[in-house]
């Protein structure tokens, strides 16, 4: 490849951090991680440095904090609620969200069910650089959608792309994918870190400047995280997750960062025949419905941003043949390493000749610490091949020494449990409420040997 005057400087960017080296290495240079620089085409720095400035919109006068008018940002509701939460309360004009997940889990199919919502007010843009226009039209003639009003734009290159938006001005503009982008001020190839890059900070600075909603798909890795630079999710205003088993019903829409609202919120989504539909009781979703008691299975209370959630935590423990097994599906394998390690130590609860299974149930990923006591005794109950109490929740982190942890927003939680129809609560000492919450028993511990034989006493 190469450019006008002469051939094309070849240099090693990292997709990680954006660092480049002259020659392919297998660390980077910059933070350290292996196997992550990639081939790109180096840039003249003047041009480069002068597309940066212009990125971030030029130079603005000096003003102290005190006078720049705080006040709240307005909404604009999508017309999907799960999405409408996930997002804050909505979009805000002039905000970039990137939103990313597993090919074929519904990222594209939410955002043409919110286009063709907002299109009846508002004015929209799809554009669209994996699908042509004919396979858009009869995904939305599957979903019975309305979509007299939404444009449509197929079409890959970024220049073009940015007259197109100057030129229409709508409301809310969706981009699919940011990887499929060039510009033409680049020589390297679509999907390249430079691409990505240079491609996200243009439409970055179109959004601020014009006070449009720009909405970028994004691919992830094999791993799970987005691809391209890491810098791509600092650009963003708003970055989305979809979670969820590609061949289960439910999906799961996550906020791991949101300058407009609060992060960790997530949107329940159940895939039909008609596209996404939000879950108003997720709860249900993600508890089994069993025939009669069975033993390794504990209701735990999670708290994903301001939303309580029941997720029934199943443990299996069966004799290890040869060296013993742990795996978690949902759950953070290293914590539960931590957790048999402290059901021994102060428990007397032996687990080094077996094998540990533990799953949330529903494809539910569960990262507070709140959930320690729920997996703590659902090992328990698998082990020693009892059930738990009917119509008992558990939530509390479990410390090192033994100690079970308060969890924040217990009372949030006891009041969905005692919604839902269960009647015991065995929780941390902390997080007794003051007052008696109506329907529900509480089973408050400060111990984790004295959580097991609390359960003992219930039998």
């Amino acid at each position: 490849m190469a450019r006008a005057g002469g051939a094309a400087k070849v240099i090693f960017s990292c997709t990680e951090c954006g660092a480049s080296a002259g020659k392919w290495q297998g660390q980077c240079p910059g933070c350290g991680v292996w196997n992550t620089l990639v081939e790109t085409v180096a840039e003249a720095a003047a041009s480069s440095q002068q597309r940066r400035f212009a990125a971030l919109g030029g130079s603005s006068a000096l003003q102290t904090l005190s006078e720049i008018e705080a006040r709240e940002e307005d909404r604009l509701p999508t017309g999907v609620g799960e999405f409408d939460r996930a997002l804050g309360g909505g979009l805000v004009a002039g905000g970039v969200v990137l939103i990313g997940g597993d090919p074929g889990i519904g990222k594209s199919t939410l955002l043409l069910q919110a286009l063709a919502e907002m299109s009846v007010t508002r004015g929209v843009l799809y554009v669209s650089g994996e699908e042509s226009g004919q396979q858009i039209a009869m995904r939305a003639r599957r979903l019975a959608l309305e979509t007299g009003r939404l444009r449509l734009l197929a079409e890959i290159n970024l220049e073009r792309i940015l007259v197109a938006l100057q030129a229409d001005r709508p409301q809310v503009a969706v981009i699919d994918s940011i990887q499929t982008l060039w510009s033409e001020q680049l020589n390297s190839a679509p999907g390249s870190v430079a691409q990505v890059r240079e491609c996200a900070a243009q439409l970055t600075r179109l959004a601020k400047q014009t006070g449009i909603t720009v909405i970028l798909v994004g691919h992830v890795t094999k791993e799970g995280a987005l691809a391209g630079p890491r810098v791509l999710e600092h650009i963003v205003d708003t970055v989305l997750y979809f979670e969820g088993d590609t061949h289960s019903s439910f999906r799961l829409i996550r906020a791991v960062k949101n300058r407009y609202g609060a992060v960790n919120e997530i949107g329940v989504f159940a895939m039909t025949d008609r596209g996404l539909k939000g879950v108003s009781n997720p709860s249900a979703i993600f508890l089994s419905q069993h025939g009669h008691d069975v033993s390794g299975s504990c209701v735990l209370v999670t708290q994903e941003g301001t939303r309580p959630l029941l997720v029934e935590i199943q443990a299996l423990v069966d004799q290890a043949h040869g060296n013993p097994r742990r795996l978690t599906v949902g759950l953070d394998a290293q914590r539960l390493a931590m957790l048999l390690a402290v059901l021994h130590r102060h428990a007397g609860i032996v687990c080094f000749d077996q094998d540990v299974f533990v799953n949330a149930v529903g494809g539910v990923r569960i990262g507070e610490p709140a959930a320690d006591l729920a997996v703590s005794l659902a090992i328990v109950s698998s082990l020693r091949n009892k059930a738990l109490p009917e119509k008992l929740i558990v939530f509390g982190e479990v410390g090192l020494a033994g100690e079970i942890r308060p969890a924040p927003r217990g009372q949030e939680r006891l009041r969905e449990a005692a919604k839902l129809g269960f009647a015991r609560a065995l929780i941390p000492e902390a997080n007794r409420p003051r007052q008696a919450i109506a329907g529900i028993e509480l089973i408050a511990v400060r111990r984790v040997e004295e959580a097991v034989q609390r359960l003992r006493d219930l039998e």
